[in-house]
């Protein structure tokens, strides 16, 4: 059964969510539900495919998950970023 939600959010958010769904061809609610039921599914090892089925994860991937510890704060974005940098500036 579906039901209707009404959600609110600020416009930006909304406007580029329904410019992401438009390329990925797929509906804002669509996109919506299939976060939820990721968020909201209870299964340790899921998560959503491609196609937004939800899909048990690999036992060796499984196994491997919390493995690794980082301190909240870390950003690997900029780790990244700082390794790219020391190796590519080697070219000059």
């Amino acid at each position: 059964m579906k039901t209707k939600l009404t959600l609110v959010m600020e416009d930006a958010v909304i406007y580029n969510a329904k410019k992401y769904a438009k390329k990925a061809d797929t509906s804002l609610s669509s996109m919506v539900e299939n976060y939820l039921k990721a968020v909201a599914s209870e299964k340790k090892g899921t998560k959503l495919n491609k196609s937004n089925t939800i899909k048990k994860l690999n036992p060796k991937v499984a196994k491997l998950k919390g493995v690794l510890h980082v301190p909240k704060d870390f950003n690997y974005k900029e780790a990244l970023g700082q390794i790219l940098l020391e190796r590519y500036n080697k070219l000059k």
